[in-house]
């Protein structure tokens, strides 16, 4: 199948021989964007890891059916895994953090409230905001061959994120002495990055006692969704495939 076939994530087990009946969002840009038809070959894959080859069996008003033909090899995920803490910041700035995130390889991300963050959801704004920010990273996995979509969590307090990790490496972005390098085999990681306006003396203090080193990137302050792409970067390149 040929490098430029359209890749679409559908929430449905990929049987070989198997068809699909497509999701509206897929079926729309296959036949209304891409102008594809009946014949024409996609790849769909589940977001849990399984990727197959694909044709158009069926293209009718209402309805795309696809016909499933292989497994192909999906693309193998970072050997590092990353747990992201991000501060939610307004605008499309935390849009643009989990695409970016989710392009190098993170494994999770959790929008975090904080001290000097200035967002607070609640109800149905909250569980529409979080199935969007999904909605980010299945696009972004779309986009940059990833198989496997991670999982963006309900938003938290940062509190109780801090409490729950138990990643063996540990880093906040503020100015430290961390270094990202380490002579050691590092597998999993937590990485936490603050709102526009820093993080709070509170959350600093909270974050230490949670064994997170203090990082600096550079001499220059980098916007809070800069940082999460600098800070990526930099990990997936010592410790991750970033180098390969």
């Amino acid at each position: 199948m040929a490098a430029g076939t359209p890749r679409f994530y559908v929430d449905a087990a990929l049987t070989p021989a198997g068809e699909l009946v497509l999701p509206e969002r897929v079926a729309h840009h296959l036949t209304r964007v891409l102008r594809r038809g009946v014949g024409d070959g996609i790849r769909l894959f589940d977001g849990r890891g399984s990727e197959v080859s694909a044709h158009i069996e069926r293209s009718e008003r209402r309805q795309v059916t696809a016909r499933i033909e292989a497994p192909l090899t999906p693309m193998a995920e970072s050997p590092l895994a990353v747990h992201l803490g991000q501060a939610i910041s307004k605008g499309d700035r935390m849009d643009y953090a989990i695409q970016k995130a989710v392009e190098l390889g993170v494994a999770a991300i959790t929008p975090l409230y904080t001290e000097h963050g200035d967002v607070a959801l609640k109800g149905e704004r909250a569980a529409k905001k979080l199935a969007h920010w999904q909605g980010v990273a299945i696009s972004a996995c779309e986009q940059c061959g990833r198989a496997t979509v991670p999982v963006i969590a309900p938003a938290m307090k940062l509190s109780e994120w801090l409490a729950a990790r138990d990643e063996p490496a540990r880093w906040v972005l503020h100015p430290g002495e961390a270094s990202l390098a380490s002579t050691t085999t590092i597998a999993r990681a937590a990485l936490l990055i603050g709102p526009e306006g820093g993080l709070g003396d509170s959350d600093l203090t909270a974050a230490r006692y949670h064994g997170f080193a203090p990082l600096r990137l550079g001499p220059r302050i980098l916007r809070t969704e800069t940082a999460p792409v600098v800070a990526l970067s930099l990990l997936q390149y010592l410790h991750g495939d970033l180098g390969y």
